[in-house]
């Protein structure tokens, strides 16, 4: 090596290098699904819990929705979550038919500790379930979600994760954008990990867990990010999450960029807590139970570190067209021709989905503020790490209230493909 500097930055290429190649291989392996015959007798219970605070303008859609699900009605009951509630979201839930339970805490605020919260009351219950199936209240329903669920969880499964879809991909080129990188990690993430033997990480709705797993391990997920932490303890014990990608979550994304912010930081800071907290003891885990999917889930838990680390890279290397070289040539072990093909592997999935999941021609023209958004996560980042301690909880305002037939009726062309994806 010709210059000191080059002991930092050519490590940091080979890093560069490895992490992108090896999502990149994982990516393409999203491009197809494998056949599957399905169960299609209902077996199983469920729990079906939403979680709600101050939801009074979406509640209603949504239980009228879940009372709908082709899902044999006594095999499933409705729980709402009236978590610290100051408007009328537990008398609309009840009206509609919903089981009620209201909690007020002035500490342990947040969508974790009323999950725990509501656990507990569920196992004292006289009825027992199978499973938990958890939604948040902005949500709308896929009718055979819970028949998707009873297939996974007769065939084992013990986490499974539904496919997140957008309730409102057209209203604004911030739900737009949000929107298509929903459906492209449901396929180059998700179900890509599904087709290999992976992992995959519960999203937070739409989601389903036996109570099996719960009563054994806990829930104990009370961070920013509740999700993503109970993922990986129960993957650091070896329980992978699955993923369903006919059972269909469709989620309401926000409306405007400071909404989509403050969002998604509040993700950076809830996974820098989990990385820092988990990975210590899943790598240990791993090597110990030679199970290569805990070694993947920390590595997924990394990428806001590889952001960084990328980040610092392209800035040192802009420094080094602007001063005399202190390093070797920035394509010193990464070519140019690779460079090129990292940043076009971008652009080119994202359309490789869209085509097959036959968007509207709207998303089309989101796609083209796509890179915003996506290089708007490196200042998230950055601020996610420097607030990784802080684990104030914060409200996301949900405003679009749609019913399930309206929601059919106003992305029916996106939906109707969603169904057909890579069949």
């Amino acid at each position: 090596m010709n210059y000191v500097f080059d002991y930092i930055m050519v490590p940091i290429q080979i890093i560069i290098f490895l992490f992108t190649m090896y999502y990149f291989m994982i990516g393409f392996c999203g491009m197809w699904r494998k056949k599957e015959i399905k169960i299609l007798t209902p077996q199983k219970t469920f729990a079906v819990i939403v979680a709600a605070h101050n939801e009074e303008q979406v509640i209603g859609q949504l239980i009228d929705n879940l009372q709908t699900l082709d899902y044999p009605k006594e095999l499933y009951d409705i729980y709402v979550i009236a978590d610290n509630c100051e408007d009328h979201t537990a008398s609309i839930a009840k009206e509609y038919g919903a089981i009620v339970c209201e909690r007020s805490s002035e500490g342990n605020r947040g969508k974790g500790f009323a999950l725990e919260w509501m656990f507990n009351k569920l196992f004292t219950l006289e009825r027992q379930y199978d499973a938990v199936a958890i939604f948040d209240a902005d949500n709308l329903v896929h009718p055979k979600f819970l028949f998707e669920m009873n297939n996974r969880l007769c065939k084992g499964d013990k986490l499974v994760q539904g496919y997140l879809d957008a309730k409102n991909p057209y209203d604004t080129w911030v739900s737009g954008t949000f929107a298509i990188s929903f459906w492209v990690i449901d396929h180059i993430w998700h179900l890509a990990k599904t087709n290999i033997g992976l992992s995959s990480v519960l999203g937070g709705t739409g989601m389903c867990i036996t109570t099996e797993v719960l009563k054994k391990h806990g829930w104990g997920a009370t961070c920013l990010t509740e999700d993503m932490e109970f993922t990986m303890k129960a993957l650091a014990e070896g329980i992978k999450t699955t993923w369903a990608h006919d059972a269909i979550v469709y989620d309401e994304k926000p409306l405007t960029f400071m909404q989509s912010w403050n969002q998604r930081k509040r993700w950076a800071q809830g996974q820098f807590d989990v990385a820092h907290r988990f990975i210590p003891k899943m790598i240990k885990a791993g090597i110990q139970k030679r199970d290569i999917r805990i070694l993947d889930g920390c590595l997924h838990l990394l990428q806001p570190h590889f952001l960084i680390l990328s980040t610092f890279f392209i800035i040192i290397s802009y420094v080094q067209l602007l001063f005399p070289p202190f390093y070797t040539n920035v394509y010193n072990f990464m070519p140019s021709e690779l460079m090129t093909f990292i940043m076009l592997g971008q652009y080119i999935l994202p359309i490789i989905i869209l085509l097959k999941i036959h968007v509207k021609m709207k998303a089309w023209f989101y796609l083209l503020l796509y890179p915003l958004f996506i290089y708007s996560w490196i200042p998230i980042v950055f601020i996610g790490f420097f607030h990784r301690n802080d684990h104030e909880w914060s409200h996301t305002k949900h405003t679009r209230a749609l019913s399930y037939d309206e929601l059919m009726g106003t992305t029916k062309e996106a939906s109707l493909a969603n169904r057909e994806t890579s069949k």
